[in-house]
């Protein structure tokens, strides 16, 4: 290999190596505030990791998922980071998480680094192949701006393996499809990365590839989970008796409320401080409706949808996340990072229309670190500094949502009448003219007619992202 591809041309080294000191420094204060050498005010964040997970980890060392603790929240793959510490026993377990977790963050800073598909460790220039250097540094900010809390939950693991699921698209659809049905089984939300992707028609061999490969293995790691130990599945009931925690948008209304006479509460609940009291089901029920409708938009605009690019998965995968973010009945300090990951894969991609929605998850992002944990006692108190900061950042998560939605039915063609020639599947024609969409079927000519993918051509050449009180913050927090 030569000097000029391992250096990516000229100043590729110091173009790569400014984005790995900027995240080693901000790491290292994030390593300094985990380990309580930097102290930030409110809550302490780590005793998720210390008390909750750990104590996990001792159920689940026994051979059953903790059927008995309705804060277990999660799918049956969420035991895998919460045993994880045990392969470091040379160290405690919090510190030894925390270990894991910088480990999965410096690859997470690696596959943005190398998302031009080069080699490991070849880091050609960015740019090339419609790729740009920018979602590298998202991902630097992003983690950064949501402080200690992002070290002291297992969600930036489940980020990194969504996003290597995008990135993975392109030239391995089966492998993505096997990283998005595990990430699913770690926390859920990774199944909404097949929003954008293709349907497996009939001589669609890459979107079939993807497709079932994701239900292979959604299927195999479930039985295997099931048959492993008692309680696999025990998330689901569970989750369904959650209220409405303090920090979504339905909590504003009681927050406000307070003020006004209201006769509820707020307390801990279900593992979240969540507000108990006339009214709460009525708004949690409003909540779930508005997820649903949302997720009705998005099966109206995978169903219009005519042209599906280079970077409609991600751009739709990031808007799925953001309206599911948006509208639950449970917005944690931790989901940030689901957003903060899905921003920066569509900031690698050139032809991504999510720059704005991006940018203000980062401010969105950096308003959570004022509210948890340096603001948290305001935000319990429902005092005019707390509303301020919760209607700041969920008023920023929801203008984040409508321009992300409104900016992918626009690129993708989704409010143009189907051209008279064309056959209802429009969108799966479009996506054929773009070089290395993920489910583009190779070797087609653009406006080419359908038909068995060739089985001999060659990969894209430039292979794209793909159509690509403290206790209330406790690991149970979705």
């Amino acid at each position: 290999m030569s000097h000029q591809t391992v250096s990516g041309g000229s100043g590729g080294p110091r173009r790569v190596w400014l984005p790995v000191a900027a995240w080693a420094a901000t790491r290292a204060v994030l390593l300094l505030c985990v380990l309580k050498v930097l102290v930030l005010p409110g809550p302490d964040v780590t005793s998720d990791v210390s008390v909750i997970y750990q104590g996990w980890s001792e159920v689940l060392r026994t051979g059953t998922f903790p059927l008995d603790d309705v804060t277990w929240q999660y799918p049956p793959a969420a035991a895998l980071p919460v045993l994880a510490p045990g392969l470091l026993p040379f160290l405690g377990y919090a510190p030894a998480f925390f270990a894991l977790v910088l480990v999965v963050d410096a690859a997470g800073l690696a596959l943005f680094l190398r998302a031009d598909g080069g080699p490991p460790c070849s880091f050609r220039a960015w740019g090339r192949h419609g790729h740009r250097p920018l979602g590298a540094w998202v991902w630097i900010a992003g983690v950064a701006l949501l402080g200690p809390t992002a070290y002291a939950r297992y969600d930036l693991m489940v980020t990194v393996v969504a996003a290597a699921a995008l990135f993975a698209a392109a030239r391995r659809p089966g492998a993505a499809g096997a990283l998005v049905a595990f990430g699913a089984l770690l926390k859920v939300w990774p199944v909404l990365l097949l929003c954008g992707a293709a349907w497996p028609w009939p001589g669609r061999r890459r979107a079939r590839a993807l497709w079932l490969s994701a239900a292979g293995t959604a299927t195999g790691l479930t039985l295997f989970f099931v048959s492993l130990a008692p309680g696999a599945l025990a998330f689901v009931t569970f989750q369904r008796d959650r209220g409405t925690e303090i920090e979504s948008l339905g909590g504003l209304v009681f927050h406000v409320a307070r003020h006004y006479g209201w006769s509820g509460e707020a307390r801990l609940n279900y593992g979240s401080v969540e507000f108990l009291g006339p009214g709460v089901p009525f708004v949690s029920t409003l909540a779930l409706v508005l997820t649903v409708t949302a997720m009705g938009w998005l099966l109206l605009w995978r169903l219009r949808a005519r042209t599906l690019g280079g970077a409609t998965l991600c751009d739709a995968a990031f808007t799925a996340t953001l309206l599911f973010t948006t509208t639950s009945r449970v917005i944690s300090p931790q989901y940030m990072l689901w957003l903060v990951g899905l921003a920066a894969v569509c900031m690698t991609v050139r032809a991504s229309r999510q720059g704005l929605p991006a940018a203000l998850v980062l401010v969105a992002t950096g308003v959570t670190l004022l509210e948890f944990p340096v603001s948290f006692p305001h935000v319990v108190a429902g005092d005019a500094r707390g509303i301020a900061l919760l209607a700041l950042r969920n008023g920023l998560l929801v203008a984040a949502s409508l321009v992300a939605a409104r900016r992918l039915w626009v690129a993708t063609g989704a409010g143009r009448r189907a051209d008279s020639g064309r056959r209802g599947g429009g969108a799966e024609r479009g996506e054929s003219a773009v070089p290395g969409a993920v489910i583009a079927p190779r070797g087609r000519a653009a406006g080419a007619p359908e038909g068995p993918e060739p089985s001999a051509a060659p990969a894209p050449s430039a292979p794209a992202l793909t159509s690509t009180a403290a206790s209330h913050k406790r690991a149970t927090d979705g």
